[in-house]
């Protein structure tokens, strides 16, 4: 019988670094996001390529990456055919980028599908040509498998992502976490684990009844429905009966159009938002520095009168000024596209499928109609303590979590205190050895000294290697000007041009400056070739043209024959 001692966050980073496959799990507020975020930084500093995704594309926002459909090319597909999987691995974006992670991190593990697990799976073997789990990647999975199940279409099966063949091959090593940093109530700590060993009893239920009411002062509860209709409803009728004028901030879009109509589909903040004194508002984006978290509630007390930023008085007392941030999709160290809006939205109601990783200071929760496994526990896991808690509805369903969760999650937590026993018992010296080991294997440097920690959005701090090129391009500098102060080889600054100027961070006009005198008269000719043998390589466009133009005007009549087609 293994002694099942708790993993410490330390010790859990100590395995990461390792490279072996991970994953990493615990109940709400035992700080996966925090270990996680600790790693990408850990990668950063070493120089290690790594891949962040999600599973939905609100959980992709709050850790600053994209989502795991996207970044693997399968998009939409509930199946893979052997068409499908070659024209993926033609796809020259989508093969780069796959190509160049070292590491792939996966969040919110449990709301993916185990038949798209096994499709990623191929997809990385086939693009990278590595038998290995995902082409030999090291694969993190993050997530707790209480949260909400995967959505299916109706008619399919649904596998959990621990059931699909990706995963068996994985092999990961469990590393769950058991220290609580959100929950400060013993008694409701001790509820929220008897939902997670399928253990509520007669007594939670008349526990939860007593919860009639708010217990902290001046602190209006969110409502947490689980259809939106009814969120959407009261939100309007509530914003309505305030006699102020109201005040209206529209989001603004940067980069491809498909990542930012992504962005906007899944940020908390909507795309129009309508405020007015005494709304009920919460924060959308974790702000440590400012002082507000994802879920942070408040009420918008007035409108700065420089800027007409709205003034929020939040819970504790503070009155905060509400400025737009940016959501961003990140890859190999630049934004490929970003919104930006001010960080609120309206929280008299809230559905439980957003709240989803929130941590909220009140809520009144309605699980009369709750429909799906871990949908009561999602909900009650989102506040701190009983004292935040008003309970308006219950069916005798509502705390139920899938018996199969259950005992797999006995197993996750034996197999991670083996995991824990093994690198307690190793010298620190090895560990640090295997660390070594990782890195240089993946390309990197070991970093020294103490790691910088940043926030998700803020790991492209340091201007990226594309923005540099974008800028001096705006500067209408030469692309000689520009191969010699960036010392790089003129392809690998127009590589950098196509890139910016698919992703819409650049227009032609920022390049029509870099063009030959006579670029009228070559780009009928590099049009024409693209028409008759294809955009994918430019050596047929080169060829066809019987070498007549070099590869780096093939490269820039590329750039423009992509963008008509837009």
């Amino acid at each position: 019988m293994v002694h099942l001692s708790p993993m410490t966050q330390t010790q859990a980073l100590d395995i990461l670094k390792t490279g072996g496959n991970v994953f990493l799990t615990g109940e709400p507020g035992a700080g996966k996001t925090y270990v996680i975020n600790r790693y990408i930084d850990w990668l950063d500093a070493a120089e290690v390529s790594a891949a962040i995704t999600a599973s939905t594309g609100i959980a992709a926002t709050h850790i600053g990456g994209m989502t795991i459909h996207s970044w693997s090319g399968i998009g939409v597909r509930d199946t893979l055919t052997p068409y499908d999987l070659d024209k993926i691995a033609s796809t020259e974006k989508t093969v780069k980028r796959i190509k160049k992670a070292k590491v792939i991190v996966i969040d919110e593990v449990s709301m993916l599908d185990g038949k798209t697990l096994d499709m990623v799976n191929a997809v990385c073997k086939t693009v990278r040509q590595n038998p290995d789990s995902f082409g030999g990647l090291q694969v993190v999975f993050v997530g707790d498998f209480f949260q909400l199940p995967p959505v299916t279409k109706r008619g399919d099966i649904m596998r959990y992502a621990f059931d699909s063949i990706a995963w068996q091959e994985a092999r990961p090593l469990i590393c769950y976490l058991d220290e609580q940093h959100r929950q400060e109530d013993e008694m409701f700590l001790s509820l929220l684990q008897s939902i997670r060993k399928g253990s509520v009893e007669e007594d939670h239920f008349t526990l939860l009844s007593e919860q009639t009411d708010i217990g902290y002062e001046n602190i209006e509860p969110t409502k947490l429905y689980t259809h939106n209709a009814d969120v959407d409803a009261y939100n309007t009728e509530k914003l309505h009966s305030l006699k102020s004028s109201s005040r209206t901030f529209k989001m603004a879009g940067q980069g491809g159009r498909p990542l930012v109509e992504n962005l906007v589909r899944n940020c908390l903040s909507p795309e129009v938002l309508e405020l007015k004194e005494e709304a009920m508002v919460m924060c959308t984006k974790n702000n440590f520095e400012k002082g507000y978290v994802n879920g942070t509630l408040g009420r918008v007390i007035g409108f700065d009168q420089k800027e007409g930023w709205p003034l929020v008085r939040l819970t504790d007392g503070r009155t905060l000024k509400l400025e737009p941030v940016s959501w961003e999709v990140v890859e190999d160290g630049r934004v490929r596209a970003s919104i930006d809006q001010v960080p609120l939205r309206l929280a008299w109601a809230i559905t439980i499928h957003k709240s989803q990783g929130m941590s909220l200071d009140a809520a009144e929760i309605d699980l009369s109609r709750a429909f799906v496994y871990g949908q009561g526990y999602v909900a009650l896991s989102r506040v701190r303590s009983l004292q935040g808690l008003k309970l308006s509805g219950m069916n005798p369903n509502a705390l139920a979590v899938d018996p199969r969760v259950i005992r797999q999650d006995e197993r996750f937590r034996e197999e991670s205190a083996t995991a824990e026993e093994t690198f307690t018992e190793m010298e620190s010296s090895d560990i640090a050895r295997m660390h070594e080991q990782f890195v240089t294997a993946v390309g990197g440097r070991l970093p020294t000294g103490e790691i910088q920690r940043q926030k998700p959005e803020a790991r492209i701090a340091k201007e990226s290697t594309y923005e540099t090129t974008k800028r001096l391009l705006q500067e209408k500098k030469t692309l000689s000007e520009i191969v010699k102060e960036r010392k790089l080889a003129s392809n690998t600054v127009l590589s950098h041009v196509e890139d910016l100027l698919q992703s819409e961070q650049l227009v032609w006009g920022d390049i029509e400056h870099i063009l030959p005198d006579n670029w009228s008269v070559i780009w009928p000719e590099i049009e024409t070739a693209i028409n008759k043998v294809g955009d994918e390589k430019l050596k047929p466009i080169f060829e066809y043209l019987d070498e007549k133009y070099d590869y780096e005007l093939i490269r820039l009549g590329r750039c423009l024959w992509r963008l008509e087609q837009k």
